[in-house]
């Protein structure tokens, strides 16, 4: 009997949590699918208007100017245009994104004691971990990836845009955008970027869900404000009185680590300059960001091992406080 219990609890657990990633879904849909789709929309129409003034501009021209004497380095050049926007599109939907995961969990814990919704599920066969966990993984890595998939429609959308106007305009070889560009490539390097981004950005969603669980009002007084006032006291006081105060280190962790890592690749801005001097071409140049963007050298250090365990340690602290506070 034990043996055939335990794969039925063990199931009955991953039911529980696919439905309750269903929940979070279809509550913050707004946030997770429109909000990146409605600013690729956006991004799109600008594209579009953009591309009517440059054909126009175009066909008024010297057509001498449309002449090309270096064919290949020309194709090479729109195919980096190419890939430049697909990265384009996705960057656009996952700055967006930043945003609706970082209010999404301020207030993921908090809104459920506000509304006392917490009640009617603690009522349900729903462990807390679960319900935790269930907010966690929309934030660190589902969201990610949906917002991931939209980034790349929207960049292949700009690519039809880009090949439109293109042949609209005169221009030579406007396929070079698809034939010379690296899509498999871009997408390979955005998805790897994706574990690091999980955990790089674990500190602050930890400790954004911390604080969702933890205050009985004003999550993001208690979240954002408290620690930027407490730095800044530190910081004037360490100034006044001569200490020794390390002041970089103290913003860095406190505001950049704590609050800024769900910002997609903060952690590839050191040392971007100089991958950017060893790029030889445009397309090298594209690829050459998306390299620094996954940041293998990353998981070598440190800081975003200590950065992931503090922030499991703060998701486990408010799985703890869920269960012994049910009201705002």
């Amino acid at each position: 009997m034990n043996a055939i219990a335990t794969p039925v609890t063990g199931n009955r657990w991953f039911r529980t949590f696919h439905w309750l990633l269903r929940r979070e879904y279809w509550e913050n849909r707004g946030g997770f699918l429109w909000a990146p789709a409605i600013t690729g929309g956006i991004c799109v129409l600008v594209a579009l208007l953009l591309a009517v003034l440059g054909v126009v501009q175009t066909r008024g021209a010297d057509p001498a100017l449309r002449q090309v004497d270096d064919t290949a380095s020309y194709m090479n050049s729109v195919g980096a245009a190419g890939d430049a926007l697909l990265l384009a599109g996705c960057t656009v939907t996952a700055m967006v994104l930043a945003f609706v995961v970082f209010f999404y969990a301020l207030g993921s814990l908090y809104d459920d004691r506000r509304d006392r919704s917490a009640l009617f599920w603690k009522s349900m066969p729903v462990s807390d971990a679960q319900t935790v966990l269930s907010k966690a993984a929309w934030a660190l890595l589902l969201a990610p990836l949906l917002a991931l998939a939209i980034g790349l429609l929207v960049g292949l959308v700009l690519w039809l845009v880009a090949m439109v106007a293109m042949a609209a305009g005169g221009m030579p070889h406007p396929l070079a955008i698809i034939t010379h560009a690296h899509p498999f490539a871009v997408t390979g390097r955005l998805l790897a970027s994706l574990p690091l981004q999980l955990l790089w950005s674990l500190p602050t969603v930890g400790w954004l869900m911390f604080c969702s669980a933890f205050v009985r009002s004003k999550p993001f007084l208690w979240a954002v404000l408290v620690p930027i006032l407490a730095c800044t006291i530190v910081s004037v006081l360490g100034l006044v009185t001569g200490l020794g105060v390390p002041h970089g280190l103290l913003w860095y962790v406190a505001v950049f680590r704590g609050l800024m890592s769900v910002i997609p690749g903060s952690w590839a801005l050191q040392g971007l300059g100089i991958r950017l001097d060893e790029a030889r071409d445009p397309g090298e140049m594209v690829l050459a960001v998306l390299d620094q963007a996954n940041g293998l050298e990353v998981y070598g250090g440190i800081d975003i091992w200590i950065g992931a365990a503090v922030g499991a340690a703060l998701l486990a602290a408010a799985v703890q406080l869920r269960r012994w506070r049910d009201e705002a």
